[in-house]
């Protein structure tokens, strides 16, 4: 396949990864407190390490970056996620292909 179709497609070594997120948090919260604490991670864990997500019903985020997340970048937002006493439990899902998956359900 020709490089130009391979870009236009995302294939190849223009292949982009992003990754899921799951977040419970703490029972105490109050919807503000809770709001809050979302507002903290989408500014800190997330635009912080050059990331844009999309979700967050549920609890659920996909993640990404404009030219595709890193495991660098995946770990920033696992070191944020542990650190903050709003969560009281999460899941990061592996680095996968953000066009053409395998995704999470």
């Amino acid at each position: 396949m020709r490089k130009r179709l391979r870009k236009k497609r995302h294939l190849g070594e223009f292949r982009e990864f992003g990754f899921q997120v799951r977040t419970v948090w703490a029972d105490h919260l109050t919807q503000e407190q809770q709001d809050d604490a979302i507002d903290s991670f989408i500014l800190q864990a997330i635009e912080a390490n050059g990331l844009y997500c999309g979700g967050g019903g549920r609890g659920v985020w996909g993640v990404c970056a404009r030219h595709g997340a890193t495991e660098e970048q995946r770990r920033a937002v696992e070191r944020w996620l542990s650190q903050c006493p709003a969560v009281k439990e999460f899941t990061l899902g592996p680095l996968v292909d953000a066009w053409y998956g395998p995704f999470d359900e």
